[in-house]
C-alpha cells in the first residue's frame, strides 16, 4: 500500500507538518502480548526508546503484568530493524506513560492492590536502577498514575485517573480524578485541576502557557464505552498567582471522532497531537483539525524523535513516522 494513503489531510497546514513524502514504517511485531501500549521515551544519546506494555496475563504466574521495554532503534543485521529488550522493573509497579527526566525515564507507577503507585525514575543505562519521588498526597495514595510531563522550573506534573481500581488492580480511590503538580526541591504537592471524569494524558505548549489535558471517560476501566461521556482535551491557561502558577480559563478544546484521546504531545508550532481510535490526530493551536496519521487498531500513545520522526504504539505493533523534517515535538526540540 502507498504509504501516502496513511496520511490524511483536513486542513492544508497538515502538508507542511507531513512533508512531500511523509511514510509510515513497521518497525517491530510482538504477537505474544500488547508491548506498545504507553510511555514512549526517546533517548537520543543512544537512540532507544523506552516503552511499557498494556496489561496482560504473565503465563507462568497467571497474575496481570504490565512489561517495560528497552528499543534500540539501530537494530542489527540478524536481529531486523529495532532489537527488544525486555526490563525487569519491579520498583515500577504496573508502569504507565512516562517521560525524560534527569538521563532516564519518570514513569507513572500505577501500583498494585498491595503497593502504593506514584513517580518512579529509572535509570535509561543497565541495571536501570529506580528511585520513588513520591506515592502520596500527604498521605493518601494516588489512585494510578497515569501520563506526566515536565515543566522547565522543574515541576513535575501529572494525572491520577481511577482506571487502576476498575481494572482490579488498586483498592478503592482515596482522591478525586485530578491533576497535580510536584516540586521536587520543596517536595510540594498540589491539585490543580478537578472535574474531570478519567483525566489521561498531559502536556505543555511550546511556551508552557497552555496545559493540555484528555479526558478519556467515554471508556472505563472495564473496557465499557459510553459515547454521550468525554472523549476531550481541555485546554488550561498557566497563571501566575502569589508566586505561584495556577490554571485558569478551562475550556474545550478539542473531541476525538473515534475512540479516546490518550497521549498527548504539542510540536514547536503549538500544533497539538494525541494518539486515538484511528491513529494519531492533530490539530492547529486553535483546535482545527488539520489531520490523521491513520493506523488500524488506533493509537495509545506515541512520541517525537529527531528531525520528523515519530514512534506510535500500536499495542501489539510499533510504528515509526517520517514527517516533514522541520516537524519537532516541543518535548525534546530535536
Amino acid at each position: 500500500m502507498d504509504s501516502s494513503s496513511f496520511f490524511k489531510v483536513y486542513n492544508d497546514a497538515a502538508k507542511a507538518i507531513f512533508g512531500d513524502s511523509p511514510s509510515l514504517e513497521l518497525l517491530h511485531h510482538n504477537p505474544e502480548y500488547p508491548f506498545a501500549h504507553e510511555a514512549g521515551v526517546f533517548i537520543a544519546e543512544d537512540n532507544t526508546l523506552f516503552i511499557t506494555s498494556n496489561q496482560f496475563n504473565e503465563p507462568r504466574s497467571g497474575q496481570r503484568k504490565i512489561q517495560v521495554t528497552k528499543v534500540c532503534l539501530s537494530g542489527s543485521v540478524d536481529k531486523g530493524l529495532v532489537v527488544c529488550e525486555e526490563i525487569n522493573a519491579a520498583d515500577v509497579p504496573m508502569a504507565n506513560g512516562g517521560v525524560n527526566y534527569k538521563g532516564g525515564i519518570l514513569f507513572c507507577a500505577q501500583g498494585s492492590l498491595t503497593t502504593p503507585g506514584g513517580l518512579v525514575w529509572m535509570d535509561s543505562k543497565p541495571p536501570h536502577q529506580c528511585s520513588t519521588l513520591i506515592s502520596s498526597f500527604h498521605g493518601r495514595e494516588f489512585n494510578s498514575v497515569n501520563d506526566v510531563v515536565i515543566h522547565s522550573d522543574g515541576s513535575i506534573w501529572f494525572t491520577d485517573p481511577i482506571y487502576g481500581y476498575e481494572q482490579g488492580i488498586r483498592p478503592k480511590p482515596k482522591l478525586p480524578s485530578q491533576v497535580y503538580r510536584y516540586d521536587p526541591d520543596t517536595e510540594s504537592i498540589r491539585a490543580m485541576a478537578d472535574g474531570f471524569g478519567r483525566p489521561n494524558g498531559i502536556c505543555f505548549s511550546p511556551d508552557e502557557k497552555i496545559v493540555y489535558v484528555t479526558d478519556t471517560d467515554w471508556i472505563h476501566g472495564d473496557g465499557t464505552t459510553d459515547d454521550s461521556r468525554p472523549s476531550h482535551i481541555y485546554a488550561f491557561d498557566v497563571v501566575p498567582y502569589s508566586g505561584q502558577p495556577f490554571l485558569t480559563n478551562r475550556r474545550l478544546f478539542a473531541m476525538a471522532d473515534t475512540g479516546i484521546p490518550d497521549g498527548i504531545k504539542c510540536d514547536l508550532e503549538g500544533n497539538v497531537y494525541s494518539g486515538c481510535g484511528d491513529g494519531v490526530n492533530i490539530w492547529s493551536p486553535g483546535g482545527v483539525l488539520l489531520g490523521k496519521i491513520l493506523v488500524s487498531g488506533g493509537v495509545a500513545n506515541f512520541c517525537f524523535g529527531a528531525n520528523g520522526e515519530m514512534f506510535l504504539l500500536n499495542e501489539h505493533k510499533l510504528w515509526k513516522a517520517r514527517l516533514a523534517q522541520k516537524t519537532k515535538g516541543a518535548l525534546l526540540r530535536i
